[in-house]
């Protein structure tokens, strides 16, 4: 029996990734802008932050003490990052889009890397298993991959260079008494994890017409439009090739509120990170071939 899609993923009731409760999911065929906020319970003891208060990036004035646990700063554009693999993965689907990351660009679309926020972790797999996250795990060996090693190797990479410059990760949003070494990384997969679940780019562009073809060229508009009016926000489009074979997805947000417990609001401008795509006009949309690896780093 073939591996089943993300879309069936969606569609199967009542499964949660892990023990803890999961934002709202898209279990719909609608725009994420229908569903509602992504909201996550989460372990720890993460600021507790109101629902009114400033979205990322849209905030005039500094953002000082305990509220800052409350804005993410000044990395508060956030990108969910998703690749169109070559190769079908073991135990995947040919539908799969696979999760690459989330990363917080900053608001003028640069970008910081490997900050001091929060602490680096290089034993994700051990940290996320001592936080009893095996379904989550389970989740990750299955749609967050690496081209080439393991899988963790890929994880480490991403929380090191990107979760590391997301300030309401750090420490001391937690608290002295609740805070526990690794729970900043239960949040950080958890919540990338949650909202890549919202985002089922081989139904969106199915539901368009546009779908994996070895000599279909398509127009890279329409492939905009599909995916922006699925997501309700903005979409960054990156191809391989020349230029003109489809590869990447990156859905941009804002946050209202902490990364571990806020709202992701779709992004309605890319500003200068409208700069960041590569594609030409026209692109092909390719079909996977039948085994292999993942993501590139």
């Amino acid at each position: 029996m073939a591996p089943a899609s993300l879309r069936s993923l969606f569609e199967s009731a009542g499964r949660f990734l892990t023990q803890i409760p999961f934002p709202l999911l898209n279990t719909s065929p609608r725009p994420i802008s229908d569903v509602g906020p992504v909201y996550y319970e989460p372990l720890s003891g993460a600021p507790s932050c109101p629902l009114d208060g400033p979205i990322s990036c849209h905030n005039s004035t500094p953002v000082a003490g305990d509220d800052s646990c409350c804005f993410v700063y000044p990395g508060g554009r956030i990108l969910l990052t998703q690749f169109w693999d070559q190769k079908v993965h073991a135990g995947g689907a040919e539908e799969d889009w696979t999760l690459h990351g989330l990363w917080p660009d900053l608001c003028d679309g640069t970008y910081d890397q490997f900050c001091h926020m929060t602490p680096r972790f290089n034993n994700i797999t051990a940290v996320l298993e001592h936080h009893g996250q095996h379904e989550l795990l389970q989740f990750m060996n299955r749609f967050w991959l690496a081209s080439s090693g393991p899988n963790s190797r890929l994880w480490e990479h991403e929380f090191n260079k990107h979760a590391t410059c997301i300030n309401t990760l750090a420490p001391a949003c937690y608290g002295d008494v609740l805070y526990s070494p690794g729970i900043e990384v239960v949040d950080y997969f958890t919540r990338a994890s949650a909202l890549f679940r919202t985002l089922d780019t081989y139904y969106a562009l199915e539901k368009a017409g546009i779908v994996p073809h070895s000599r279909r060229h398509y127009p890279l508009v329409d492939i905009q439009t599909a995916l922006e009016a699925y997501s309700g926000g903005r979409v960054v489009l990156r191809c391989g090739g020349r230029g003109n074979i489809l590869h990447e997805a990156w859905y941009v947000y804002f946050v209202r509120g902490s990364l571990q417990t806020g709202e992701f609001v779709p992004a309605k401008d890319l500003g200068r990170e409208g700069k960041a795509g590569n594609c030409a006009p026209w692109v092909k949309y390719l079909p996977k071939r039948s085994t292999g690896g993942g993501g590139d780093l």
